[in-house]
């Protein structure tokens, strides 16, 4: 019985990845095929695998938010987020609580809910997933002008807290109504707080520890990072404060500090996150019951309307107030706000709580979600051009060779573009003076690589590949690289 366990698990793995070429092709987000398999393998499908079990679907979820989000935070860069770090944590915050309110007004109105029920519905909503925005993009060849990607993704890696607090909150005032609502800001502070600082606390001793426990063998560095990030989320989660702000702020600042066996140790929790959201979106694919969702289908068009239309550009435009962001980022923002699946696995909060309406509420957060992906999934390349906020998508090189950093040595491997006016263009490497500790690894030219010697004379538009510290590296771009 095992074998067929695993021969079909396996299949839909192997299905996965080779429909993620859809995806790739077509600008179909990923997430909408991962829960379209996930939904053609249960029971109601021609799969028929039944699988109706919340907590399960929720523990799975709940587990690959952990390692996505920890991801997530080692890929971002901070020096760009730091730009808009101010207008990220209010879209995070403010901006889902805003969302969260009128969306709940909606439900309320819509189908007569008790008000903290419809209030609950929305808080499960109110979370963005910008994962699948950035596939689309990519998927079509463009990218984004100014600061708007590093916002979206601060957004979505930081909004997450919010939503599980406000959807966590609701219920507790449901099965408890003598509670005060006003005693849960209080709590908000906390996990916030106690997220934020236990994030940045277990980031550095992170680094401190894969630099400095000197493991035997490389193989076991992912093991050690692995059980640093469950054990930083199972931590906070005790103390009350927020373990999946937790874990985010870990990854920022453990990607943001060097490393040994970098390059390994993004790999390795890059493609695990890969394999989290295959997980995660076919196990809530299987969940649901496709059979079910037409009798939810009116009433969920129009809360996805209301969210896409209404609650979610009020929350943009009201959280942005004052910002240097201009009115078409701003609606090109509340746009991209695709719901993914954290509001699926929110929804089995209810469920598991036993409360009223819940298996309503599912079906419901599972229309909206489905709705948004297809519409705003498909539509945010048309969106970005039409806005005018579009710009090419430089591809990313690929070299021959690769650079591990060894603890104790500062040293980075980095690209230094050569414009058309810089200094060094028709001069040899041994004419420009570099200092002693830059050292100029390979030149890539067009689409060719150039070993260097001191000849070696530098064309405009080459890229080198130079080995050196960071203070190093800008001296010699402020003095060789004028901006043009």
């Amino acid at each position: 019985m095992n074998e067929y366990v695993l021969i079909a698990a396996a299949g839909l793995l192997l299905i996965s990845v080779l429909v993620s070429k859809i995806s790739d092709r077509f600008g179909v987000p990923a997430l909408l095929l991962f829960l379209g398999l996930g939904m053609l393998a249960g029971s109601d499908g021609p799969g028929g695998i039944y699988f109706d079990n919340p907590a399960i679907a929720q523990f799975v979820g709940v587990i690959a938010l952990v390692l996505i989000l920890f991801s997530g935070g080692l890929d971002t860069d901070f020096k760009q987020v730091r730009a808009v770090l101010k207008e990220g944590i209010l879209l995070s915050t403010l901006g889902v609580l805003i969302t969260a309110l009128i969306t709940g007004w909606i439900c309320i109105f819509l189908l007569d809910l008790p008000p903290l029920v419809g209030l609950l519905l929305g808080a499960i909503v109110s979370s963005t997933d910008a994962a699948a925005v950035f596939s689309v993009l990519r998927s079509k060849g463009i990218s984004l002008k100014g600061n708007l990607k590093p916002l979206l993704e601060l957004e979505s890696g930081s909004n997450d807290p919010m939503a599980i607090f406000l959807t966590i909150g609701l219920i507790q005032l449901i099965q408890s109504p003598e509670q005060s609502a006003l005693s849960l800001i209080s709590s908000f502070f906390l996990q916030m707080l106690l997220g934020g600082v236990i994030g940045v606390v277990m980031g550095r001793l992170m680094g401190w520890l894969i630099n400095h426990i000197r493991l035997g063998y490389e193989g076991l560095y992912p093991v050690l990072s692995l059980a640093l990030v469950f054990l930083t989320f199972g931590v906070t989660s005790i103390l009350g404060g927020s373990g999946f702000l937790a874990v985010y702020v870990t990854g920022i600042v453990l990607g943001n500090r060097e490393f040994i066996h970098r390059r390994s140790l993004l790999r390795f929790h890059d493609g695990l996150a890969w394999l989290m959201q295959i997980a995660m979106f076919l196990t809530l694919g299987l969940l649901v019951f496709p059979s079910r969702l037409p009798a939810v289908a009116g009433s969920g068009l129009l809360i996805a309307a209301g969210l896409m239309f209404l609650s979610r550009p009020l929350g943009v435009l009201l959280s942005l107030i004052g910002s240097r962001f201009s009115l078409p980022e701003k609606v090109f923002v509340s746009w991209v706000g695709l719901r993914g699946a954290v509001p699926i696995i929110l929804a089995t909060f209810p469920l598991l709580a036993q409360i009223p309406q819940a298996e309503l509420i599912f079906n419901i957060v599972f229309f909206v979600v489905l709705t948004s992906v297809l519409l705003q999934g498909t539509t945010i390349t048309p969106a970005a051009r039409w806005l005018k906020l579009d710009a090419p998508a430089l591809p990313k090189r690929i070299y021959p060779i690769e650079y591990t950093p060894v603890g104790g040595f500062k040293s980075e491997l980095k690209e230094l573009a050569v414009p058309p006016n810089s200094p060094m263009a028709g001069k040899a490497i041994v004419e420009l003076g570099l200092p002693d500790d830059f050292l100029v690894v390979l030149i890539a030219r067009q689409n060719d690589f150039v070993m260097p010697s001191g000849g070696t004379v530098i064309q405009p538009g080459d890229t080198l590949l130079a080995l050196a510290d960071s203070k190093t590296f800008d001296e010699v771009c402020r003095r060789l690289c004028p901006p043009s």
